[in-house]
């Protein structure tokens, strides 16, 4: 006699076969949050396959992790330092966390491709303020990696931490060469399991690397976690665990040599390189601009021949492979890429520089105002209300209590952005 209301019982739907295996913190079950039971002995099995201080679940997706890892050096009095680079779930995190990050812009290539981190920046930054916390997301949603070794080692020179939200990277500890970023020193990281690993939506885990916060962080996590966290997403990050131990292994070798293969075919006809340090093994991203084709046209036709990409805009196609597709699979996109009837035009490459922010506001002070939409046009001079104002691949043109200056509204309109929260005077 307990919840969830529908009692494990069939029903006459399409999630009946789901609801037997639905169950909650029954005495036998565990409890995501308690450092006893099977959920935790699950976890110590994870730690032990990352080979970190401690592996944790979330239920919550990166975006929880995220918010724990903020809290946790929020609580240290750290001044957060992070790449402009960052994922809406950092922003959300600064919001509720009521953080006034300190920005490193990161070097720029074509139309606004964000390159490698400037350590010169990184370190002046460290210097400015002692104690800090760095923050980096790498791979980024192209899977360009940043040297996540050399920014570990400059942060603990001068008495910081590094934080990674390494989400589309939950697969690098597992190559023939590990470079997850616990191994490479960072001190907190998360990895999204559903994004790259057999998991269900909404499961990650967030890694210790350093003991200092091994006993804090179901504390922290409680903050933002539901108080009933999904049973199905938890069992999920125990049979990834299994699928790592038993199987990643011959499968990611697989995967790296098809992919491989698919590469060195495409790349007689299309342009897959990109600016970075290094790059994730498994994100496929085609810079279909300078392929002569615009990558919104090729994502139609990709839809069209059956492939479903991750992420696609008028430069960029991103598609992401696993350990669980078959060879067939690559055998496809290398098909229909080869397929593809166009004839190639190159438009003019411009080099677009998103000008340093100018902040009026906190990133909370300006989400909790009164706010209204209004053209581009007539938001210059302006505070920016709304969270982000995305610029893929993921650095925001303005973040909220930025100045809107003139340069800006016209980035905004050359992506497509014609109107834009801004705050009540």
């Amino acid at each position: 006699m307990h919840m969830p209301g529908h009692k494990g019982k069939k029903t006459d739907n399409e999630l009946s076969d789901i609801f037997r295996l639905d169950i909650t913190e029954i005495t036998e079950a565990g409890n995501l949050f308690s450092d006893e039971g099977i959920i935790a002995e699950s976890e110590r099995n994870a730690t032990e396959l990352f080979g970190t201080k401690a592996t944790f679940y979330s239920a919550g997706g990166s975006t929880q992790c995220i918010q724990t890892m903020l809290a946790l050096v929020k609580r240290e009095g750290r001044k957060v330092i992070a790449v402009r680079n960052v994922h809406r779930a950092f922003l959300s995190a600064c919001t509720l966390l009521d953080i006034d990050p300190e920005w490193i812009m990161p070097e720029y290539t074509d139309t606004y491709v964000s390159g490698q981190i400037p350590l010169g920046a990184v370190e002046e930054k460290l210097k400015a303020y002692p104690n800090a916390c760095l923050y980096v997301t790498s791979p980024d949603y192209l899977g360009a990696m940043a040297d996540i070794k050399t920014l570990a080692d400059l942060c603990h020179r001068y008495g910081a931490v590094l934080l990674v939200d390494n989400a589309h990277g939950g697969l690098l500890p597992f190559y023939s060469e590990n470079r997850h970023p616990i191994n490479l020193g960072a001190d907190l990281c998360c990895d999204s399991a559903h994004k790259m690993l057999p998991a269900l939506t909404g499961a990650a885990y967030l890694h210790a690397g350093n003991e200092r916060y091994v006993s804090k962080v179901k504390e922290a996590m409680l903050l933002f976690a539901s108080t009933s966290p999904s049973y199905l997403i938890t069992c999920s990050l125990d049979l990834c665990n299994r699928f790592i131990a038993d199987e990643i292994r011959p499968k990611l070798l697989n995967a790296v040599k098809w992919l491989g293969e698919l590469r060195s075919t495409v790349e007689k006809r299309y342009v897959i390189s990109y600016p970075a340090f290094d790059r994730e093994d498994l994100h496929f991203t085609v810079n279909a601009q300078k392929s002569g084709i615009s990558g919104s046209v090729l994502a139609e036709y990709l839809r069209e021949n059956g492939i479903e990409y991750e992420y696609a805009d008028d430069t960029y196609i991103v598609m992401l492979f696993s350990p669980c597709d078959d060879h067939a699979a690559y055998l496809k996109v290398a098909d229909v890429l080869m397929k593809a009837d166009f004839v190639p035009e190159y438009p003019k490459e411009e080099k677009f520089f998103l000008p340093p922010p100018e902040k009026v506001l906190t990133i909370r002070e300006a989400a909790f105002r009164e706010y209204e939409e209004i053209p581009v046009d007539e938001a210059v001079g302006r505070i920016c209300a709304s969270l982000d104002l995305p610029c893929p691949p993921a650095v925001p043109i303005a973040v909220s209590g930025e100045l809107i200056t003139a340069e800006l509204a016209e980035i905004m309109k050359s992506f497509g952005i014609n109107t834009v929260r801004v705050v009540k005077p």
